[in-house]
């Protein structure tokens, strides 16, 4: 098996009373290896959290098929949950009056996990997920940033060949995700695969392998994050510390290459090209126009996806 995840022609309905009806997903398909990382973006109401959902089995696709690790999600509903760890986020999977050692055997008693087995396994993640100091206090009294990362960890809890992490981490402090993509690296390396959903640009830029955007339920496209980088017509970027002068700003916009240029007064500047040879030309420019403090560069992920997707913002477009 070399696919851990395999999607074809997804496609996820919501009926509407009185309204037209509400399509998740539309005809979405979609292959993940095994032992990859795979980042999900998009705006809100793309139908990344609807595509998670399911594959865990927790909803049911109107058409299409959906397998992990061979396993068909509607067919063979009882084997995919034994092989996936799912992590939702928020007050979702938590009992709030039990403590975080308690969520945890429970949820490991329902892997079928021994007694002994439980209370070792609930130690290790515990102490993986810095909550060892707090293990024996009901979850009620957790921060949202603690509850994320006890969710992390009850994910975990059946050792499971993939790991879905729908904004996994909503509600952490710096530290503590930091500490999440270094759980994130160490899953990796133990060839576990993992299906993300996030809008941290950097997040998705540091731990994938693979990116891919989804927008209005369908898949616009899937890459490494550095293809996916140089992919907005191969566009550079200079920057310039100062305002530009109107007349040079206008000179700037007649090179052939040039797609746009910060308006008159605007600092820092920025000239936006379609290349290399237009970037050249317009350094040259600022150069002899004793311009130095400039510097090139090309497109962020997060700018690449605005691109792709349009600044849409918290409009979902339904």
């Amino acid at each position: 098996m070399t696919h851990a995840v395999e999607i074809e022609e997804l496609t996820r309905v919501y009926p509407r009373k009185g309204q037209p009806d509400l399509t998740a997903l539309s005809a979405l398909s979609l292959s993940v290896p095994q032992g990859e990382v795979h980042s999900l973006l998009g705006p809100n109401g793309a139908g990344k959290t609807t595509l998670c959902r399911i594959l865990s089995t927790v909803l049911l696709p109107s058409s299409g098929s959906a397998r992990v690790l061979g396993h068909d999600v509607v067919r063979d509903t009882a084997a995919v949950k034994r092989s996936i760890g799912v992590v939702f986020g928020g007050d979702r999977g938590l009992y709030n009056r039990l403590t975080a050692r308690q969520n945890l055997e429970f949820w490991a008693s329902l892997y079928g996990l021994r007694r002994a087995a439980r209370r070792q396994r609930a130690d290790e993640l515990l102490a993986r997920v810095g909550l060892s100091g707090r293990a024996d206090q009901p979850v009620q009294s957790y921060s949202r940033g603690m509850k994320q990362r006890l969710h992390l960890a009850r994910g975990l809890v059946a050792d499971p060949g993939v790991l879905i992490l729908d904004e996994p981490t909503v509600g952490m402090d710096p530290l503590a995700a930091r500490d999440f993509r270094a759980l994130v690296r160490e899953q990796r390396a133990r060839g576990r695969t993992i299906l993300m959903t996030t809008h941290d640009m950097a997040e998705a830029a540091d731990l994938s392998d693979r990116v891919s955007f989804v927008d209005n339920g369908r898949l616009t496209l899937t890459e490494s994050p550095e293809t996916v980088g140089r992919l907005v017509s191969e566009r550079e970027r200079v920057e310039v510390q100062e305002a530009l002068p109107a007349e040079l700003g206008a000179r700037l916009a007649e090179v052939p290459g040039v797609v746009s240029v910060t308006g008159p007064g605007e600092r820092p500047a920025r000239v936006e090209t379609a290349g290399t040879e237009a970037t050249r030309q317009v350094m040259g420019l600022l150069l002899a126009a004793g311009i130095t403090d400039l510097a090139k560069s090309r497109p962020s992920l997060e700018e690449t996806y605005l691109h792709l997707l349009g600044s849409r913002g918290m409009d979902v477009g339904r």
